[in-house]
């Protein structure tokens, strides 16, 4: 019986010929990285009782991005701390330059073949690479940065095939908010989500990194996309240097369960509040007020985001209720959308361009709901507050459909304004 690529993967991360899933095994980590809420925060007065001992130093990685810009002392305290770690202890440190999974995507840390661990939850984004990303907690990460290693059961996988070209209007998150319609918000719980078949191959690496990113709201430990000539442009565009291995599943692997979609079937999507497999088609949905739209975060902030709410957006004006917000997903991707004047268009229409941060979308800084609001944002999670108020209520959807919500005030089919 053939292998999986979650199986293939963490055979490689444990030196052994062969695993399957169910098995324990200790596996040898690639690279570690620490946030600034999770990270340093819970860590340093452990880490520094233990002796401050790292195993590789060179494969440790700090990003400041949920705090940043910090609004309060006490953020400001949190970021100090995580600049005093990373100085001290002279690892890599990153701040301001946008959401960590961004971040790691662009200096080439989600290295195909790899095992990739972070203390945040959608560290699963490193998946689209080929690479084992997973989330970790902040004790168990003490272990990681003293050992190199841990121990992870290998898990089983369901096998996503989805084939077809997308039609016009239709994006990566009406694709991956289906899928966790028919698998359920737990439906993955501790599984593999490894997703396959032309429309996956067809997409960008901005796409597919927002199809991983989303696989952990299904409850799954990682959600992978095998590499192609595609991944090794994006890395080669972003200065790699490093040498990996493309680990891809084997055509009689054993899945638990497969799906199958048709993308020409697919319309565009919502999960409505408060949970985020309470999806449905947009076009049921045109009834509800918006006064706030949110384009950004991890999940979908990223350069072809904001290039198709700009071809939505360019020449009109947003709802005069309604707030649009537009935090670019990294620095890089900050000057890409200046430079080609996508900023300028998005700015036309009415938007307010933040830094490229996860503040609004923790609901920490830069755009908290108040009561009775209702928000479309390109993020990930609409769990009651998230944004803000216990009282508002969060929707999702591709930034298409954000754009298009904000320019009539309400949801709207993107398909509509194109």
């Amino acid at each position: 019986m053939g292998k999986t690529m979650a199986e293939r993967l963490l055979a490689r991360a444990a030196g052994l010929d062969d695993v399957s899933a169910g098995e324990i095994v200790t596996a040898t980590v690639d690279v570690v990285m620490m946030d600034d809420a999770l990270g340093p925060t819970f860590i340093n007065k452990e880490f520094t009782r233990l002796g401050e001992k790292f195993a590789d130093k060179s494969r440790v990685v700090l990003i400041s991005d949920h705090l940043t810009p910090a609004s309060n002392v006490d953020q400001s305290e949190m970021l100090a701390q995580a600049r005093r770690f990373a100085q001290r202890h002279e690892i890599a440190y990153y701040e301001g330059c946008g959401p960590c999974h961004q971040v790691l995507a662009e200096k080439c840390y989600d290295l195909p073949g790899t095992l990739l661990v972070g203390t945040d939850s959608h560290t699963v984004t490193a998946g689209a690479f080929g690479c084992f990303g997973t989330g970790i907690g902040s004790t168990e990460a003490i272990g990681v940065l003293m050992s190199g290693s841990l121990w992870l059961r290998v898990p089983e996988s369901i096998e996503i095939v989805w084939e077809g070209e997308l039609p016009r209007g239709l994006m990566a998150k009406d694709l991956i908010l289906r899928t966790i319609k028919d698998i359920g918000h737990a439906g993955a719980t501790y599984q593999a989500m490894e997703l396959k078949g032309s429309t996956i191959q067809s997409l960008s690496m901005d796409e597919r990194m927002c199809i991983s990113n989303m696989t952990v709201e299904a409850g799954a430990k990682v959600g992978l996309i095998a590499a192609d000539e595609k991944t090794d442009a994006y890395l080669q565009a972003h200065g790699n240097t490093r040498a990996y291995q493309k680990i891809d599943s084997d055509p009689d692997a054993n899945y638990r369960a497969s799906f199958s979609y048709s993308a020409s079937q697919l319309v565009p999507q919502v999960a409505c509040p408060h949970a985020v497999d309470n999806v449905h088609d947009v076009s049921s949905q045109t009834s509800v007020p918006i006064h706030q739209a949110y384009i950004g975060s991890c999940t979908g902030g990223r350069l072809t985001d904001l290039i198709a709410a700009a071809k939505i957006l360019k020449g009109k004006k947003i709802a005069s209720h309604c707030r649009l917000l537009v935090s670019p997903g990294s620095r890089w991707i900050y000057r890409e959308a200046m430079d080609t004047g996508i900023l300028a268009d998005l700015m036309d229409a009415g938007a307010t361009i933040l830094a490229p941060t996860c503040g609004a979308c923790t609901g920490l800084h830069s755009g908290i709901l108040a009561a009775g609001e209702n928000c479309v944002s390109s993020s990930n999670r609409n769990f009651k507050g998230r944004m803000g108020s216990y009282d508002s209520n969060l929707y999702l959807a591709s930034p298409a459909t954000v754009a298009a919500s904000a320019l009539v005030g309400h949801l709207a089919d993107p398909r509509e304004f194109l």
